[in-house]
């Protein structure tokens, strides 16, 4: 990854919802961007990082025997080694969470060296353990079974599918309790930018809302009145 988001995108991203970052890469055309399956270890996390990408494929058992993990050389060691401090390792598993696609041990490597944390639509083993972990993490389950067992790591930080979603090295993955989001790296500033604005909007119509407002001429603020409501809300939070 020889690309860089600035690090104030990467935190305002870190306060902005899935919700809220799927809606804007929708108005932008952007359809399959929500992981499908991984859901967070436990909650109250948060993630903000670049992708670093490892693809499995089916396993062979000429191939793929208790030893495979030898090699130094083999692409699992090899990403938890290589990946950069502050990246998200994202790992293709076609969704198979019959077998985990990391551990306890892998993980604590990857805290040591910094990543951002883990994202994989197939399972990860020593789950319990792995929530304990100051790492965020988001699978498709806990599943015991070694991933020779039905994986082939295969390539390191090409584009692969996880969930789904086409994710490209270097692309900016934000996870929260409702799942994971792949930003296009080229997008991240600006709908940083733009969810920051579009949360603060949201804050003033739920106030409006919980007050008894109608939505219509509301949400979307199609009134023209509405508009007025939240420069002059927006004014009165400013002197706060």
């Amino acid at each position: 990854m020889n690309q860089a988001v600035d690090s104030r995108t990467l935190e305002l991203l870190k306060t902005v919802s899935t919700s809220t970052l799927t809606t804007l890469l929708y108005k932008r055309g952007f359809r399959n961007v929500f992981i499908q399956g991984a859901r967070p270890l436990k909650t109250g996390q948060r993630l903000a990082g670049p992708a670093y990408t490892l693809r499995y494929i089916p396993s062979r058992e000429d191939l793929d025997g208790v030893d495979a993990f030898r090699d130094p050389r083999h692409p699992q060691r090899v990403a938890i080694e290589e990946i950069p401090p502050g990246a998200v390792l994202v790992m293709d598993c076609r969704g198979d969470t019959s077998v985990a696609s990391a551990g306890s041990i892998l993980s604590t490597r990857l805290q040591v060296r910094g990543a951002a944390g883990i994202v994989t639509d197939g399972g990860l083993r020593d789950a319990s353990a792995i929530a304990r972990l100051e790492i965020p993490a988001w699978c498709s389950g806990p599943s015991a079974p070694t991933n020779l067992i039905r994986h082939h790591a295969l390539d390191l930080n090409a584009p692969i599918g996880c969930g789904g979603v086409p994710v490209y090295p270097g692309d900016i993955m934000v996870g929260d309790d409702d799942g994971v989001v792949c930003i296009p790296f080229h997008l991240a500033d600006e709908v940083a930018r733009d969810a920051v604005e579009m949360e603060r909007f949201e804050d003033f119509v739920l106030e409006e809302v919980a007050r008894g407002a109608t939505i219509i001429g509301l949400y979307p603020p199609t009134a023209p009145e509405t508009r007025t409501r939240y420069e002059a809300w927006l004014a009165s939070h400013a002197a706060d």
